[in-house]
């Protein structure tokens, strides 16, 4: 019977032995660090991660993660400093720094940072441009981090960085935007365009003063285009037309039309009736060159053979010829 009480009391004691360990330990992991309160006072001693001997019944133990929290922000609707109506996510990205500090100076850090990072990103679009949230985010999240890191400090927290994810825009401003764009692009390639034209204008110049001075360097030049037409294996071919020449045919024609002009009104002024004859002082023109010149009859001659002088039919003196 004495040995029955004694290993009974063995085996209380173990089993309480057991209940006081497995109160008095803990287990902090590595991306932990534990926070001790005891009756309710916190200690200031931080739990590093591994094992963790409390005191049972006084010591309460509060694991705080200290890897870096990824917190999207909700997308939030606001106008900006030019009057445009824009919806813009963020997300940010913190840890916790002193973890007493995280557990004792506010009560849930996650939905704290949560609604500071909602209200800051607010208040930073109503100060910025919409040309600087669509192309220049960098000072924007420099500043959308400064705002929000300055509660954050006493919290223990600290703000690793920032980022505006996305900026939604109406779809009027969207095609207002397009049509913007388009018409920048067509503006350039005008200009570029005019350049060339400039450019080339000024190149055909300096060519053009060349081939002035050098008349052969134009009639190579037209030959040179003959050539490249000619290789294509064409059955037209397309001969340029030099300018000159028909200055010079239209002066040939305007001359000639004065000289017969001037010869008829000679001829109406000293011509008498009935004689066909030139004036003794008149000046024949030369004939034109190229053409067939005809030697004309007499003018007896031709007024013998005129239906006029014939004799009529019963008269005398002519015989049937």
């Amino acid at each position: 019977m004495v040995v029955d009480v004694v290993l009974g009391v063995i085996v209380a004691v173990l089993l309480v032995a057991a209940v006081v360990g497995g109160l008095s330990v803990r287990v902090v992991q590595q991306f932990q660090r534990g926070v001790v309160f005891r009756f309710g006072r916190v200690r200031e001693e931080v739990r590093q991660p591994g094992l963790v001997a409390l005191v049972p019944v006084a010591d309460r133990l509060r694991r705080v993660n200290v890897q870096i929290v990824t917190l999207p922000i909700p997308a939030q609707e606001g106008i900006t400093r030019d009057n445009v109506t824009v919806r813009v996510d963020a997300v940010v990205y913190f840890r916790v720094l002193d973890p007493v500090k995280a557990i004792v100076n506010v009560q849930d850090y996650n939905f704290a940072i949560s609604q500071v990072a909602q209200t800051s990103l607010r208040s930073i679009i109503g100060k910025s441009e919409l040309d600087d949230l669509l192309a220049n985010r960098e000072p924007i999240n420099q500043g959308l981090e400064l705002m929000i890191d300055s509660p954050a400090l006493s919290w223990g927290i600290e703000i690793d960085r920032v980022e505006i994810k996305d900026v939604a825009l109406p779809e009027a401003m969207k095609r207002s935007m397009s049509r913007q764009a388009e018409a920048e692009r067509e503006r350039r390639a005008r200009i570029i365009t005019a350049d060339g034209e400039y450019q080339a204008s000024a190149r055909l110049s300096e060519a053009a003063a060349v081939m002035s001075s050098t008349p052969a360097a134009l009639q190579l030049r037209l030959l040179q285009t003959v050539v490249e037409v000619a290789a294509e294996k064409n059955s037209t071919l397309v001969l340029p037309f030099p300018v000159e020449l028909l200055r010079f045919l239209d002066s040939a024609a305007e001359t000639h039309r004065r000289g017969v002009a001037e010869r008829d009104g000679a001829e109406r002024d000293g011509a008498t009736p009935g004689a066909g004859a030139v004036e003794p002082g008149a000046v024949e023109e030369p004939p034109l060159p190229g053409m067939e010149q005809l030697e004309l009859p007499p003018l007896e001659e031709v007024l013998d053979r005129s239906p006029l002088n014939s004799p009529k039919p019963g008269q005398g003196g002519g015989g049937a010829a």
